[in-house]
């Protein structure tokens, strides 16, 4: 594989304002093929290069991390049936028009829920301590943008409720079961930055995201989401942090499990279903807290095959995996810093999927056009 290609289009991403800096790592077939990291972790307050370790605020990958991966586990140990009323999961929920919500449509974005609420705004007067649990009876109480399972939206507030469902069922809350039954056996790097117990590290550890408007400050290693640092760091749908070689790690593992491979710690069937595009409603792309390739448009690029599952991440992280072609592309950037107006990445992500599938020899379209 020739990476020359590779590097003078993610210096592009540079010179061109795309992000301050990347990090890219590439997988096929097992095996680690480009990591390369360019430009600048943070402009300000200081300028720090980016490095191959540096971590990231890996934003909406929570949903597929974190998650999805702890629903996983649930469902693989038979904790969890996918298509259970939420009045059976959750202690006074599935009222009135929830009656129909399921983990299968939670995480499929299909469960009728608004996309995004601004929370934050109205959590001042409310003790930190309270402050999850009440935004979940908010939640609760509001009605329903649509029928579950009629059509899909992506929503932040589905996977709070997930977050919810997962402490119901182990007892722990997201942060401790992940570390215990799967982040810490795995060897996974993979943290969440809580405010009840700070991780210390170097500030310089991090990419920079942005200037907040609402804390007044560059953020660095503290979660970007409001909603997530107003609930106390991490919620359901964002706050995980960690590099690229852990999301690797990560990703390296489920794809592991989805072939088969022996002493893994989840079914084969059990990640096979969660990578499976859902067929309610029938023009979703969404599997289950994973996406899938668009026809038209995808963020992967043209050359991905229709059997791949991927996730953004709004500060500028994503990752894709081509399950047909065992090919993994990890891009974790700062985009947002200084400033989250900057949208270049959108165009910028697709052209490199598509330079990095041509290298490795698939330059070939694979299920429609995206």
């Amino acid at each position: 594989m020739k990476k020359e290609k590779l590097d003078i289009l993610l210096e592009e991403g540079v010179t061109t304002g795309v992000y301050p800096g990347a990090v890219l790592l590439i997988g096929s077939q097992g095996e680690t093929v480009f990591f390369r990291a360019v430009g600048n972790a943070a402009l300000k307050p200081q300028l720090v290069p980016m490095k191959r370790e540096t971590i990231f605020d890996l934003a909406s990958l929570t949903k597929p991390l974190a998650t999805t991966l702890a629903m996983m586990k649930l469902v693989d140990q038979g904790d969890i049936d996918l298509d259970e009323p939420i009045r059976g999961l959750l202690p006074g929920v599935g009222g009135k028009d929830k009656q129909g919500m399921t983990p299968r449509l939670l995480l499929s974005h299909a469960s009728g829920l608004r996309d995004w609420e601004a929370f934050y705004c109205r959590l001042n007067e409310v003790p930190r301590e309270q402050r999850k649990q009440r935004v979940r009876e908010w939640i609760v109480d509001s009605p329903l943008v649509f029928s579950p399972g009629s059509r899909a939206l992506y929503s932040d507030l589905g996977f709070m409720l997930l977050e919810w469902i997962i402490e119901q069922k182990t007892g722990r809350d997201l942060d401790q079961f992940l570390r215990e039954e799967l982040y810490g056996p795995l060897g996974l790097g993979l943290f969440f930055c809580d405010l009840s117990s700070p991780v210390h590290l170097d500030k310089t550890a991090f990419a920079a995201t942005e200037f907040c408007p609402w804390r007044k400050r560059i953020l660095l290693g503290e979660v970007h989401d409001e909603n997530a640092c107003a609930v106390g760091g991490y919620a359901g749908h964002a706050g995980l942090f960690g590099t690229a070689a852990d999301v690797g790690n990560i990703g390296g593992f489920l794809l592991r499990c989805y072939n088969g491979s022996q002493g893994e710690m989840l079914r084969p069937d059990t990640v096979q279903t969660f990578f499976s595009r859902q067929r309610n409603p029938e023009d979703t792309t969404w599997a289950l807290g994973w996406d899938t390739p668009s026809r038209s448009g995808s963020s992967a690029g043209s050359f991905f095959s229709e059997k791949s599952v991927g996730h953004l991440g709004f500060t500028g992280t994503s990752l894709w995996m081509d399950l047909e072609k065992q090919v993994m592309v990890i891009l974790l950037t700062n985009r947002i810093h200084p400033s989250r107006e900057n949208e270049k990445i959108k165009v910028f992500r697709p052209r490199l999927h598509d330079l990095v599938m041509e290298m490795l020899g698939f330059g070939e379209p694979g299920g429609g056009n995206g």
